[in-house]
């Protein structure tokens, strides 16, 4: 589909394509039409049809060409992990886990589920219209299972643990994606759990929703629900790349310097700020939405916390777990 001047530009910067990417398509555009009009000049006897045989090749070849911005991904790679439905993601496979234990939003969706279906498929909610306070507290008592259990050291600031849902982001998160992803839905002051999805879960267990939860994670989500930044930057565009870095090298660093170079129109788009670069605003909002609030609540990830140690600034621990290459294996090459 091609892209209006004036409409929102693909990269998710939030600008008009005129505005943002229209000056480097220009520009890759303009290269082809070089090498067509060098091929013509020493070729001045071509015919339309061989013209426009000429015209495919050239960019053919500039799409399928790997790119050093891109870590080696080829345009054609790159456009299909940015603007691709779901179903139709290529070079990587995504299979759902045997054991989803260690993930806290499957888990947490376990138990609603359980919770409803000893209920006749719905659960009351609050006045509010938020999940009831009872299996808030059972939610809450999940954390040691989980990796990022060790850096959950005051339950008052844990994104894990809650006295009720408005407190308890990872849950408050599931809840959500369990109705974007048509599992749940609030009517009549219950959460109703879909005739189809009771099913589903009486045959498959949890694992029937791991798909279609990423699914609406990666599609429907807004990422920048739960942050104060108000940029409008939507990374979730760039997910499958990003992951496939952190995957190979798992540095936070290097993955906000691999973004910045990959789409440098992205710092265009971020206001100046006094105290904080561009790039650092950037490396925040990836660290923020991406890995904090998509890849842990996931159980993919764990990130320390602790920028500094004893005073000593220090490089941020990511640790990729298991459960990451259980989901997610590339087929590019690094």
């Amino acid at each position: 589909m091609k892209v209006g001047r004036n409409d929102q530009c693909p990269c998710g910067s939030g600008k008009k394509y005129k505005r943002c990417c229209m000056d480097a398509a220009a520009k890759q555009h303009t290269e082809i039409l070089d090498d067509i009009s060098q091929t013509m000049a020493m070729n001045p006897n071509l015919s339309i049809d061989d013209l426009n045989l000429v015209i495919q090749r050239k960019t053919a070849e500039r799409n399928n060409r790997p790119n050093e911005d891109f870590c080696g991904l080829t345009p054609t790679q790159m456009a299909n992990w940015l603007y691709a439905p779901f179903s139709e993601l290529k070079d990587v496979n995504i299979t759902t886990p045997e054991d989803l234990a260690t993930s806290p939003v499957m888990q947490y969706l376990a138990l609603l589920l359980e919770d409803a279906m000893q209920q006749a498929g719905s659960i009351k909610a609050t006045a509010k219209g938020n999940l009831p306070t009872k299996l808030v507290k059972q939610a809450s008592a999940l954390l040691p299972e989980f990796a990022v259990a060790k850096y959950q050291t005051l339950p008052s600031i844990s994104e894990y643990t809650g006295s009720n849902e408005d407190k308890f982001n990872a849950l408050h998160y599931t809840r959500v994606l369990a109705e974007l992803a048509g599992i749940l839905y609030l009517k009549g002051g219950r959460f109703h759990v879909k005739k189809v999805a009771q099913k589903q879960y009486q045959q498959q267990g949890i694992s029937a929703f791991f798909l279609p939860m990423l699914e609406a994670a990666t599609s429907q989500y807004n990422w920048g629900y739960m942050d104060a930044w108000s940029s409008d930057i939507d990374v979730r565009t760039f997910w499958v790349f990003m992951l496939w870095r952190l995957q190979t090298h798992g540095s936070m660093e290097t993955l906000s310097d691999e973004v910045c170079r990959a789409f440098p129109d992205l710092l265009k788009s971020l206001p100046r700020e006094d105290h904080l670069s561009s790039q650092e605003q950037l490396a925040t909002i990836i660290e923020s939405r991406f890995v904090t609030r998509f890849l842990q609540f996931w159980g993919f990830v764990t990130l320390d916390p602790r920028m500094y140690v004893d005073g000593v600034k220090v490089p941020r621990d990511l640790q990729v777990q298991p459960l990451l290459k259980q989901s997610f294996a590339f087929n590019v090459r690094d």
